[in-house]
């Protein structure tokens, strides 16, 4: 039998933590154990109907042949006319591409532009999939932590400390997965003062939480003074319109950029599903209300979940400003122990959370801060009842 080998990058990569506690959690329902499952961060609504109206119609007229690599004009279009009407940001057709998926999109900036040994800063908490995209493109990443005493945001002293002659990128995340952390236009616009007196320094800012924000509008760093030419902008469809499925994402950024990552993208994938593109021009150019709705029950849930985790002895929890997630701190149940396990790590109380509570969550470690864990709360009212009843009663067996 010849050698069964893969790739050296192969080795740098982990498996992605969200998903495989959504797998364990999926394997304990198929036994019959049910499970409240806070670990995935998927809206529970369904597509707005007048979305799925215009995927319908697409199909009816036989859209669903190739379509251009960097996405349809009209669907540019709609992306180029939502971000001046939101965010007050001006782009050309060809400083757009749509991709499968913001997660692409991401990936796609990162393999552009990263070469080996570059450095690319990460604040942590981060989403578990930046520094693995890194680390796929030969990169450095290099962890900034922040925590629940700075609310989870990096600080311009702090960045200016983390840069050196490597440096080539900052990736950030407002609202943030995990944390929920909001950057301010007066907290962007200091990073900025920092990002521009080093030469060649480049945004990736992921905006796909952008409208499940609760403490008011949306800030992106593309739009403070001297930072269009240096930013990367992401976003898509999947959060605020419950789109998951769809897989459609953008990077809209200086040609140079989207030239690139269009040439990468026309090697490794194509373009986008064709009838997914129709689907997401009619979501930005739609009605907005249903993504309001969805804000506000967000909201809701996230006083409710706030409100009872609070009571949990040995919980501290912070009111998140945005997305749809919770990161307690929770390293005071390390050393503990049921009678039968010890809790060494936010991974072991989340296994212990999904074994004996039957909630899944995720442990910090993944996020790249492990003295927290991530809870999602876009699941129902109910199940944020019950998940939080369940965490309760099996934290309290911890001694």
């Amino acid at each position: 039998m010849s050698e069964t080998r893969v790739s050296k990058r192969m080795a740098r990569l982990s498996p992605s933590m969200t998903f495989a506690m959504n797998a364990l959690s999926n394997e304990l329902k198929a036994k019959g154990i049910d499970v409240v499952n806070m670990s995935l961060g998927e809206p529970d609504f369904n597509t707005p109907e007048h979305v799925k109206a215009a995927a319908r119609e697409a199909l009816d007229e036989n859209y669903t042949h190739y379509t251009p690599v960097p996405g349809s004009v009209s669907l540019k279009n709609a992306i180029i006319g939502k971000l001046q009407r939101e965010n007050g940001l001006t782009y050309t057709p060809a400083e757009i591409l749509v991709s499968n998926g913001a997660k692409q999109s991401l990936c796609n900036a990162i393999m552009a532009l990263i070469d080996e040994g570059d450095e690319v800063i990460i604040p942590a908490p981060f989403w578990v999939s930046y520094p693995q995209m890194v680390l796929l493109a030969g990169g450095k990443p290099v962890h900034v932590d922040t925590g629940i005493d700075q609310d989870y945001k990096m600080t311009p002293e702090q960045l200016e400390q983390a840069i050196t002659p490597r440096t080539r990128m900052l990736v950030l995340c407002s609202p943030s997965n995990p944390s929920g952390a909001v950057y301010s236009k007066e907290e962007l616009e200091a990073l900025s003062a920092v990002i521009l007196r080093h030469e060649g320094l480049l945004v990736l800012s992921d905006e796909i939480y952008e409208h499940l924000n609760y403490v008011g509008a949306h800030a992106s760093i593309a739009s403070c003074p001297g930072m269009w030419e240096r930013t990367i902008v992401v976003n898509g469809v999947s959060k605020a319109y419950a789109m998951t499925g769809w897989r459609i994402g953008f990077l809209a950024a200086p040609k140079w950029i989207v030239s690139a990552c269009n040439m990468l993208q026309g090697q490794y994938t194509s373009g986008p599903c064709s009838v997914s593109q129709k689907a997401a021009e009619a979501a930005w150019n739609g009605p907005q209300d249903c993504v309001e709705e969805m804000r506000l029950a967000f909201k809701r849930r996230r006083n409710l979940l706030v409100g009872l985790l609070r009571e949990i002895p040995g919980l501290e929890v912070a009111l998140p400003e945005g997305a749809f997630y919770l990161f307690p701190k929770c390293s005071s149940f390390f050393g503990k122990t049921d009678g039968t396990r010890v809790i060494k790590t936010s991974t072991d109380l989340a296994m212990y959370l999904l074994e004996v509570g039957h909630v899944a969550t995720v442990g910090g470690d993944a996020f790249g801060a492990p003295d927290y864990f991530r809870l999602s709360y876009a699941t129902s009212e109910e199940n944020i009842k019950e998940g939080a009843k369940r965490m309760a009663k099996a934290l309290a067996l911890l001694k």
